[in-house]
Formats: structure tokens, C-alpha cells, sequence
């Protein structure tokens, strides 16, 4: 899994006037807390987090005011729901060797069998325990061939070494559903319209 370096700085303003300067100058307040540790309010760089945010689960090195060095993982992101843009992040204080719970994500893979059936996703994300410098970044699940009323539950899913569930094993991840077919009915009286009229 990667790891990115970013430089943090502490703040001591707070308040929503406060947020607005700090996003005014393309940073984004968050606050990093955990290990029984009192929260601690940083100012981070909004471009690169933004790029570090894109890998799920991503591990943040973090260089605070040039002193200490934390790891951490991003637990909660506020975004702007029309612009998208970062408002808050909250960071999960970790340390290598810990172990953490976390959601990845679950891609599928290979055709469903024919027929016009649709997958449905009941878990997007898969619960698991993993080591927090080594957390997978998802799981890919092969769907080829599956038959309508197919499932797979958490348990059916190989996951990498080290990694554990974090959730009932037989919790339904993905599912298949049959595909909608028109009611015949419906066609008939639409026919059957059209002729008494004509």
C-alpha cells in the first residue's frame, strides 16, 4: 500500500471564520486524533491531500511543523457537495505494526452469465482488520458465469495475507439479481386499445 508524505501545520484558530481563511488559501483544517491522545487541530495542503485521497485507505505520513513525523489514515472527509472540493478531514492516529479496521472497496470482474442479469452491489465496501502500514487498497471478486439468485458472501472473498474479515462471514457482498421483464398484460391493453379505436 502507499504511503504519502504530507507537511502539516497545528492551528490554534477554530470557528467557521477560521475554516474559511484556511480554505481561502487552498488548505484544509483536519483534525488528527486516536491512541488515547488529545485531538490535534492541523492545517493541511488541500491539492496534495486531495491526491492522497484518491487511493482508498491511503496511509498519510505526516511532517507537523518540521517536528514530529505521525502516521495516519483519513477516517472521515467532509467535501463541498456541489463543488466537490475538501472542507474537513479527520485522521486516525496509527502506528506500524497496529492493527485497524477499515472499509475496501469490492470490484467484480468477468461476465455474468447470459441473460441480461444485473449484480448488485449489497456491501460496496468490505469491513476488515488489517495491519495499518499494510492495508490492501480493495478486493477484485470474479463474477464470470453466475446464474441469477447467484451470491457471494464476505467468506467466498480471498483476501490478502495478514488481512482479516471484520464482519459476519456470511454477510451477502454481491448478488445477482434476474433480469426485469415487461408485463405481458400491460402490451395487451395497449393493442387492444389501439384496435377499438381504429
Amino acid at each position: 500500500m502507499s504511503e504519502v508524505k504530507i507537511a502539516a501545520e497545528t492551528r490554534s484558530e477554530f470557528g467557521k471564520g477560521a475554516a474559511r481563511r484556511i480554505r481561502r488559501d487552498s488548505k484544509v483544517p483536519g483534525v488528527l486524533y486516536g491512541h488515547g491522545s488529545d485531538p490535534l487541530h492541523l492545517t493541511l495542503p488541500g491539492h496534495e491531500l486531495l491526491l492522497a485521497l484518491r487511493t482508498p485507505n491511503v496511509l498519510i505520513s505526516l511532517d507537523i511543523d518540521g517536528k514530529t513525523n505521525e502516521l495516519a489514515i483519513p477516517k472521515s472527509v467532509q467535501r463541498d457537495p456541489i463543488k466537490g472540493f475538501l472542507e474537513h478531514v479527520d485522521l486516525l492516529l496509527v502506528k506500524r505494526g497496529e492493527k485497524v479496521t477499515v472499509e475496501i472497496p469490492v470490484h467484480a470482474e468477468g461476465e455474468l452469465a447470459p441473460g441480461g442479469n444485473l449484480l448488485e452491489h449489497v456491501l460496496n465496501a468490505l469491513p476488515v482488520e488489517a495491519e495499518a502500514t499494510h492495508i490492501p487498497e480493495s478486493v477484485t471478486v470474479s463474477v464470470e458465469g453466475l446464474e441469477a439468485g447467484a451470491s457471494i458472501h464476505a467468506k467466498d472473498i480471498t483476501l490478502p495475507s495478514g488481512v482479516t474479515l471484520a464482519v459476519d462471514e456470511d454477510a451477502v457482498v454481491l448478488q445477482v439479481l434476474a433480469a426485469q421483464v415487461e408485463e405481458a398484460p400491460e402490451g395487451g391493453e395497449t393493442e387492444g386499445e389501439e384496435a377499438a379505436e381504429a
